[in-house]
């Protein structure tokens, strides 16, 4: 705001320089005299050209043609300020008193250039001194400015375009057609202020006052208040400020629609998923510091349905925002942003897949920083959970979730979760559960409620994709799992393996344990072990997590005992996780359970047809020789096997 009554205060000299010639010189020549008299006051050339007219009733005043105001010597992008117009109104009365009233103020389409070099200088630094008060010139107080003193009843500033360039960074801000309505009646009083932005078309509304303008202007602070009313909500600060900048107070934000607010400011909206801030509801006490770092204090907090209270701490300086926060939730539902969908997560990924929706983390690259977050509960869509404590980490795009606790399940969840998003996104985590009740975990996994047991589970991952879907799929890594007691529903493993018949009931078992090789979406398994009450089971096989399916053959083997002897019967669980199909592989328990009687059966095949061989070729064994041909025993030169017999045999025929 400073620069703002930089600028008018050029314009005010205007009317200084030219009031004592006002009755004696026409208006062009009253023109060129001020320019160069202002050219000379503030360092900058000034050129008022056009047609220059002087009225005297019923306000004192000049209007002239277009105004230039030469930019600083350092740069070399044009002229700092230029306009169609200008008109501006004095209070006579006063003029010859040392002061300066200024009754009205107009300026038509002006042209403003702000810039801020490399080396931290502004071109709107001006010579300026005009506008500081009258002190007293009593011999014992301490000399100050004898400057003259200015009010300004009002500013008028129409279709204006600002444009700021930060040479050091490359941002430029262009603000076209922009108003501006300034009134000041009182210099070391009240100054009230009203401007129409419309940086992108869309009409914003800045409205506000300082408590004293003249200590403002002056580098001191200032009571002011503000507001900022645009399409998506508003915003709004009471308290303290000066121009350095400082600010000491209460914010307050009510945004309907946050991305159509931003848009409306002219800054780049990144998608927001629904519960980060779609809608957006906040009060806190403001500290902004000379050197751009920002504290909040006593923060309440709504993004969309999730409600926050704690505090934060914001640098401005650097290429990004660096952000440190404490914040602390009640019900923390961040399921449309686990899904991937901005809308609604609640969709079940046993029932229509994975989601496709692209995932939009660009979000990632707005701020680096900490965030510790303690909730009551958190809702993940898939997973939920209660009581948390996260500490979340963003760094260039690469954000590092260190769950801390997460307790669901029955049991607790830690770990590390990563999602970088710097080319393309991935995500990936090392995660161990202790305690988790499994029926609940996989049937929000995956659907499956026929397993119960408690017990411990280690998660190592790595994924990329733009998708939940894509992830899934390509996801890389290991786990392991290990019960204790638990069941399994759906099938009667003991009524199976004496009857053949497993349909319903329910399969006890006594602990289980398996490791996971995880590649291209698939896990693979071939070591798991369970133990029942009468019976061992092992498994292998494949887990679809991408496709959500399942080829896994479980095979339950009965211990042997003194009424019977180990029996194996293979289970194979098929399809998708939806509609899995679980069926007794009876030509796999006839493979595995008739391997001696297959044995003895090729034996004896085996010596009918050595039988049928000899008796066609006319051979017969010699007295104590055996039918396979085995060797004798002692000093004897061993007798030819039988394979050797019938090939001689067979030599026999053909000649």
């Amino acid at each position: 705001m400073k620069w703002i009554f930089r600028l008018i205060g050029i314009l005010i000299l205007v009317v200084i320089v030219t009031g004592g010639a006002l009755f004696f010189l026409p208006g062009e020549r009253i023109a060129a005299i001020a320019a160069d008299r202002i050219s000379a006051m503030t360092g900058r050339k000034v050129e008022l050209s056009g047609k220059t007219k002087i009225s005297f009733y019923p306000v004192l005043g000049i209007s002239t043609g277009a105004v230039t105001i030469a930019n600083a010597d350092w740069s070399d992008a044009g002229p700092m300020l230029t306009a169609k117009s200008l008109k501006v109104g004095v209070d006579a009365t006063v003029l010859f008193g040392g002061e300066i009233k200024i009754t009205g103020l107009e300026v038509v389409e002006p042209q403003v250039l702000l810039e801020l070099s490399k080396t931290g200088e502004v071109n709107w630094e001006l010579g300026v001194e005009g506008v500081s008060t009258v002190t007293s010139t009593v011999e014992d107080q301490p000399a100050t400015s004898s400057a003259l003193a200015l009010t300004l009843d009002r500013a008028l500033i129409k279709g204006a375009t600002v444009r700021y360039v930060d040479h050091g960074t490359g941002n430029e801000l262009v603000l076209k057609n922009s108003d501006f309505d300034l009134r000041w009646p009182a210099y070391q009083g009240n100054a009230t202020f009203e401007a129409v932005l419309r940086p992108t078309g869309s009409e914003i509304n800045i409205t506000g006052q300082l408590g004293n303008a003249g200590n403002f202007i002056a580098g001191g602070v200032s009571d002011m208040q503000a507001k900022i009313i645009a399409p998506g909500g508003s915003m709004s600060f009471i308290g303290q400020g000066g121009v350095q900048p400082q600010l000491a107070g209460r914010i307050s934000a009510d945004l309907s629609d946050t991305g159509k607010f931003m848009s409306a400011l002219g800054l780049s909206a990144a998608e927001i998923p629904k519960g980060l801030g779609q809608a957006v509801m906040m009060q806190a006490n403001l500290t902004v510091t000379p050197d751009l770092r920002v504290s909040l204090r006593d923060i309440t907090l709504q993004l969309d349905q999730n409600k926050f209270t704690g505090a934060a701490d914001i640098i401005l300086g650097g290429d990004r925002p660096k952000v440190n926060a404490q914040l602390k939730a009640g019900a923390l539902d961040l399921s449309a942003v686990a899904s991937g969908n901005s809308e609604d997560g609640s969709a079940s990924a046993a029932s229509v897949g994975w989601s496709k929706t692209p995932i939009d983390v660009s979000a990632l690259s707005l701020a680096d920083g900490e965030v510790a977050l303690v909730a009551d509960s958190l809702d993940l869509g898939t997973f939920n959970f209660g009581k948390t404590r996260i500490m979340a980490s963003n760094d260039r795009s690469r954000a590092v979730f260190d769950l801390r606790e997460l307790s669901g399940y029955g049991g607790v969840v830690t770990g590390q979760f990563v999602a970088n998003n710097r080319s393309g996104l991935s995500v990936g985590g090392d995660i161990k559960a202790s305690g988790i009740d499994m029926q609940a975990f996989l049937t929000d996994a995956a659907g499956i409620s026929r397993f119960s047991a408690k017990g411990n589970a280690a998660f190592k991952f790595l994924g990329a994709g733009q998708s939940v879907d894509a992830i899934m799929k390509s996801l890389n890594g290991s786990a392991s799992v290990n019960t204790g007691k638990g069941h399994i529903s759906g099938f009667d493993l003991d009524k199976l393996m004496r009857s053949g018949n497993g349909t319903g009931g329910t399969t006890v078992f006594d602990k289980m344990s398996a490791s996971f090789n995880i590649k291209d979406g698939n896990m693979y398994n071939n070591d798991l072990l369970m133990l029942l009450p009468l019976a061992r089971a092992t498994g292998e096989g494949r887990i679809g997590l991408g496709a959500q399916d399942i080829d896994y053959m479980f095979t339950p083997v009965l211990l042997e005992g003194s009424n019977f002897r180990g029996l194996a019967i293979p289970v194979r669980i098929t399809g998708p996780w939806a509609n899995t199909r679980i069926r007794p592989d009876m030509e796999k328990a006839i493979e595995m359970n008739l391997k001696e009687e297959k044995r003895k059966l090729k034996a004896m095949a085996k010596d009918e047809i050595t039988g049928l061989i000899q008796k066609e070729l006319g051979l017969a064994p010699q007295e104590g020789q055996p039918t396979d041909g085995a060797a004798g025993t002692g000093g004897q030169q061993p007798e030819p096997s039988l394979e050797e017999t019938l090939m001689d045999g067979l030599l026999n025929l053909l000649k």
